[in-house]
């Protein structure tokens, strides 16, 4: 049970709006910047974001198909602002993962809740 589209919209027009400002600094989410694939304009879209061995972990709440995942997995790369800290991110691919194992235990009993299990693995760009 993926979130909604309704709950998807109401958040690119609210909530998104709303955490924008901190996404990038607090613990356990970041912002996402890609390029739209079509329009090429410049997006950010926060999310909930996780450190993995070789870089990082984003819980895909709103599934695989969500408009950003598809920019980021047609670039092959993006970059992620958490912790005040700016990351080259590459070779994006998207993990099913029933074990929810990449997060923390807090974390993985919410998106157990709502059968969140699709995750976008990102390795760090290597300077």
């Amino acid at each position: 049970m993926v979130l909604s589209p309704r709950v998807a919209r109401f958040n690119r027009l609210v909530t998104n709006r709303i955490t924008l400002p901190v996404a990038g600094w607090l613990p356990g989410f970041g912002l996402v910047h890609h390029v739209g694939r079509r329009s090429g304009h410049a997006y950010r879209t926060p999310v909930n974001v996780f450190r993995s061995p070789g870089g990082y972990v984003v819980a895909l709440t709103y599934g695989r198909d969500a408009d950003w995942v598809k920019n980021v997995l047609a670039a092959g790369h993006c970059e992620l602002v958490t912790r005040r800290r700016t990351h080259a991110l590459t070779d994006p691919q998207v993990v099913r993962d029933g074990t929810r194992a990449g997060v923390p235990f807090v974390v993985r009993q919410i998106l157990e809740a709502n059968d969140v299990s699709d995750f976008l693995h990102l390795g760090e760009r290597q300077p």
